[in-house]
């Protein structure tokens, strides 16, 4: 796939992705809640250590202490944890089109701000948030040739006051034969496509083997 041109999008109520698709994902998650509860698997994650190993690679953007954090797929809003427990309390909100995820994690954390919908359900004016987080939920194949992830990494810049972190699946170290209603990326490919919105990128492979994470900053 390449990724150089600037998708095409309306306004925000416009760009998200299509109904059969978005029921699709929600019934996914049902059933994947109802089989394993509160857990990693429920999210598709293959470990808990792994996901904190990604959490690690989107923190190092440069997050400081109160900042305030948008987290686009926030799953149980583990995310928020994290950072507290490695001394990066942040104004956290979460959102997440799954509401039994939702409800599980405002049940262990009454204190969270967790909203439900995907990012272009919310009419939040430009740099609302210092900082835009998204792990995983870009690995979704919605069969739109990438269209709706780079739409959605554009929405996510126009949000940030600080910068944008996110990871995906690389293609170059994935057995695309077994990813199911999964895709990788070309990271090169999404790399160009960022330096389009901003030339303060940068692109890091050195914390998993099948993954990459894309810094941008204002």
């Amino acid at each position: 796939m390449k990724f150089f041109s600037m998708p095409q999008t309306a306004d925000a109520t416009s760009t998200g992705m299509g109904a059969k698709q978005r029921k699709h994902m929600v019934a996914r998650h049902r059933h994947s809640f109802d089989r394993h509860g509160y857990s990693s698997s429920t999210l598709f994650w293959s470990s808990r250590g792994l996901q904190k190993v990604r959490f690690k690679a989107l923190s190092e953007i440069g997050v400081e202490a109160w900042d305030s954090l948008l987290d686009v797929g926030c799953g149980f809003g583990d995310l928020f944890g994290w950072l507290g427990g490695n001394d990066l309390p942040v104004d956290y909100t979460g959102i997440d089109i799954s509401q039994d995820i939702l409800n599980k994690g405002m049940e262990l954390n009454p204190e969270l701000r967790l909203l439900h919908g995907e990012l272009f359900d919310f009419d939040w004016p430009v740099q609302s948030f210092d900082w835009v987080f998204l792990s995983g939920t870009l690995n979704w194949n919605l069969h739109d040739n990438g269209e709706h992830a780079l739409r959605l990494i554009r929405r996510m810049f126009e949000l940030c006051r600080c910068g944008v972190a996110f990871n995906m699946l690389d293609q170059r170290h994935v057995n695309t034969a077994t990813l199911g209603d999964l895709q990788a990326y070309d990271a090169a490919d999404i790399f160009a496509f960022c330096q389009q919105l901003t030339s303060d990128c940068q692109l890091r492979t050195d914390y998993l083997s099948n993954d990459f994470t894309i810094y941008m900053k204002r």
